[in-house]
């Protein structure tokens, strides 16, 4: 081993020129420290190293604290997207159910002009029956009174060839009768044609505008039909991100629906169904059928909203941090040995506004042995938020606080060794990892 360090030392002479370090005490007794070549390049080496881990550290850290701000501006812009997303459906529903009121008080009126029309055109009929039938009685009659006219005018011809003045004067009288009742019959005939050809006209008139509503109503049909394609489309892409995200934070969005439902009862009355018909039940493939299950699916879409909003899927901190301890088993920096963390870390400066990330119930809001000044917030579901170390509490137990309301400050209170943020996300009391629900959200929020 002497004989490898001098073949060292001799090798770097050339390089690095043996030095000595002259030390002179307060005695005047000199004293001096030999720096052979070797040790010359063990700390030039050691140097090099640490500078180069100085540079690499300080890139990762500006890494992370390019890549948080990156984040947060995504999530705020999805978040503002969202937003003006069901702003814009709710207008789109809005809009959707008037048209689908104002289409079926249209076919409303259609129907019932239809019902009128259609009575006209049944005491038409009757009325033609009625008139055919008294044509027939008149036409009867005529025959009768032209078949008396022919028996006068014979009884007339022997009347005139036994040349009674008497029987003549009666005949005459006779005759005359018979012409002023076959005029007042064909004055009767006449009316009734004119009466028949006014209903003809009329029941043509009614048939046409039948034929045109029924035009209108399919028209209309048609147009509902887009309309609720687009609304069953805009709903479905909208409430898809927001099962997909409680799915990937490990939570059952039917459970949590029912759960929501069973604790929100009241229903706007913009989201009440259109109509049921009497028996109660409606027709699948109608206007009013499907206009009820938008109503359904954007009723369902406000109580997933209603879920996020009061479960943490939010970040407790929007300031510029940089995460020092993610959850897990890790080296405690107090002594050294390996323990689970149940939570994750954020350092920054003192005094960071923390952020409520659901809407919840504060059930403590004090000093906790390691954890230092602590807030804690009961949320719905089962689940819990702890925030630690904080330098102020800006909240009272009991309070009722909503997703990014201030709820303290950053400190080092407690078991810390700096300043940071220690935040957990409990369920049932047992700690799980906060990132699944920060990480769930990033592409909804």
């Amino acid at each position: 081993m002497q004989n490898l360090s001098d073949r060292l030392n001799t090798a770097l002479e050339k390089y690095l020129p043996e030095q000595r370090l002259f030390l002179r005490s307060e005695t005047s007794t000199t004293r001096y420290l030999r720096l052979r070549p070797l040790n010359q390049a063990l700390m030039l080496g050691g140097g090099a190293a640490f500078f180069a881990w100085s540079l690499l550290a300080s890139a990762v850290m500006l890494t992370q604290v390019i890549s948080s701000g990156e984040l947060r501006e995504q999530a705020q812009r999805e978040q503002a997207y969202l937003e003006a997303r069901l702003d814009q459906l709710a207008h789109e529903r809005d809009r959707a159910v008037d048209e689908a009121q104002m289409a079926h008080t249209r076919y409303g009126e259609a129907m019932d002009r239809v019902a009128a029309m259609q009575s006209a055109l049944l005491t038409g009929e009757q009325r033609r029956a009625e008139l055919e039938t008294g044509i027939d009685g008149l036409q009867r009659a005529l025959r009768e009174r032209m078949r008396e006219r022919d028996e006068a005018r014979g009884r007339l011809a022997a009347f005139e060839s036994t040349d009674t003045s008497e029987q003549l004067a009666r005949t005459e009288a006779r005759l005359s009768e018979v012409q002023q009742t076959l005029d007042r019959v064909m004055n009767a005939l006449t009316t009734t044609a004119a009466e028949r050809e006014t209903m003809r006209a009329v029941a043509d008139t009614t048939q046409l505008q039948a034929e045109h509503l029924a035009l209108e109503l399919r028209l209309t049909e048609d147009r509902n039909q887009r309309i609720f394609s687009q609304l069953e489309q805009a709903v479905e892409t909208s409430m898809m991100p927001l099962e997909r995200m409680f799915r990937s934070a490990g939570l059952q969005p039917e459970q949590l629906l029912r759960q929501v439902r069973a604790g929100y009862q009241t229903r706007s009355a913009a989201l009440a169904p259109i109509s049921i018909s009497t028996s109660g039940t409606l027709d699948p493939d109608s206007d009013e059928a499907r206009a009820n299950g938008v109503l359904e699916a954007l009723s369902e879409l406000n109580l997933y909203r209603i879920a996020a909003q009061r479960t943490p899927f939010a970040m407790p901190v929007r300031a510029s941090v940089r995460q020092t301890s993610s959850f897990g088993t890790r080296r405690d920096p107090r002594t050294g040995r390996q323990r689970m963390h149940n939570g994750v870390d954020w350092a920054g400066p003192q005094g960071t506004p923390i952020l409520a990330t659901g809407n919840g119930r504060v059930s403590f809001a004090g000093r906790r042995g390691g954890y230092g000044n602590l807030v804690i917030i009961e949320h719905d579901f089962g689940l819990e938020t702890y925030y630690a170390h904080l330098h102020t509490i800006n909240v009272n137990v009991g309070q009722r606080v909503s997703r990014g309301d201030r709820i303290g400050g950053m400190g080092t209170t407690g078991r810390s060794t700096g300043v940071h943020l220690h935040y957990e996300i409990r369920v049932g009391g047992r700690p799980i990892n906060p990132m699944t629900y920060i990480r769930a959200a990033q592409n909804v929020f």
